[in-house]
């Protein structure tokens, strides 16, 4: 049984404390359990803040700065936004990373600069001379998307064989049992 005690506190109330004096071992297991949460409470809070800021520092991280007039060097053109749409959409692009993009079937790499409010644009001989002076850089993934676009045409190429080869076979999937003998 449980019984229930009034005592003083620091404040001048008075704390009601429930005791287990006669409880059986399951319920003073739990009474354990209860009084143990604070302490893990505080541990599992610990390690959430300690993840959050972690997290925190790896996004705080720049991107690698390119510079500008190296860009100009190699060949690329600025543009400067004329319209409002064209301002919110270069103040939307990613910063400090040259990405693909494709206009009327010619394929262009454009650089945004958000605090100048202008794009640096070039074509594929204008980034081939920059991805040849930073041989290390992987901007915007090119080198991962080059490898698995040949990775899904080579699956590709051994889909349509085994489809063919699948539909060649009138009895594909079909056993002597589904015949009736």
């Amino acid at each position: 049984m449980t019984g229930q005690r009034l005592y003083p506190s620091a404040a001048g109330a008075y704390t009601l404390v429930m005791t287990l004096e006669h409880a059986n071992a399951s319920l003073k297991s739990a009474a354990r359990t209860l009084n143990s949460r604070p302490a893990n409470l505080l541990k599992v809070l610990g390690a959430l803040a300690l993840m959050m800021f972690a997290a925190g520092a790896l996004a705080a991280t720049k991107p690698p700065h390119i510079d500008e007039n190296e860009l100009l060097a190699l060949g690329f053109k600025v543009l400067v936004p004329t319209t409002t749409a064209q301002a919110e959409w270069v103040q939307r692009l990613a910063p400090g990373e040259i990405r693909p993009m494709q206009r009327t079937g010619k394929k262009f790499f454009i650089y945004p600069d958000a605090a100048n409010n202008q794009i640096y644009i070039g074509g594929p001989n204008e980034y081939a001379a920059y991805r040849e002076a930073h041989p290390d850089s992987k901007l915007a993934g090119q080198e991962g998307a080059k490898q698995a676009s040949a990775y899904r045409a080579k699956q590709d190429v051994a889909m349509k064989k085994a489809t063919a080869r699948d539909l060649s076979d009138p009895f594909l999937g079909v056993s002597w049992y589904d015949l009736g003998w």
